[in-house]
């Protein structure tokens, strides 16, 4: 009579597969959600970066150019895509860096110098109700206190909402949600 010789098998078995895959969805499903703030936070993050690079360098522009720079939001009508509800406090859309050639005070074209494109799913939000915001040669502001909400547009009162505030001098600093608006 013939040996058998008992074959070992390597790997895993289908059932072990399935089960393994059933514990990591289990697990994926679990940790979406915390996700979701994180995700949530860089955007605004992202946002509020954007819009102090933008101050920082319409300063820098007004003291080199020796004359005003203007920073305007894009209406909606200006960006694809945008939701904003388009009144002078929304800039959810973005906002443009120009310099007036014609001294009108508003964004015409030929006058651009940088654009920003807010995130989608993110509220910013002026303190004030003004569409230009005017930087004199000496890259100060020629109206008071500068302040922005940056907020997710799902929950503007998150723990993820930051401001930013701008002093009549250019001083610029970010503040947490417990803090805004700027003061």
């Amino acid at each position: 009579m013939p040996v058998k010789h008992r074959r070992s098998y390597r790997g895993f078995t289908t059932i072990e597969l399935m089960v393994v895959v059933a514990i990591v969805a289990v697990l994926m499903a679990l940790a979406a959600p915390s996700f979701g703030f994180l995700i949530e936070r860089w955007r605004v993050l992202q946002a509020v970066d954007g819009l102090k690079t933008t101050l920082y360098y319409g300063r820098s522009e007004a003291i080199r150019r020796g004359s005003s720079i203007y920073l305007e939001k894009i209406p909606k009508t200006g960006s694809s895509g945008c939701v904003s509800d388009d009144t002078d406090m929304d800039w959810d859309c973005g906002w443009v860096v120009f310099a007036d050639a014609n001294n009108n005070q508003r964004w015409d074209a030929g006058e651009e110098i940088q654009r920003f494109d807010a995130p989608r799913s993110i509220k910013v939000s002026r303190t004030e109700s003004l569409v230009t915001i005017t930087l004199n040669r000496w890259g100060t502001l020629d109206s008071g206190a500068l302040g922005f909400t940056v907020s997710p547009s799902s929950n503007v009162r998150s723990s993820a909402t930051k401001g930013v505030c701008m002093t009549p001098a250019g001083r610029i600093r970010v503040i947490n949600q417990e803090d805004v608006p700027c003061t």
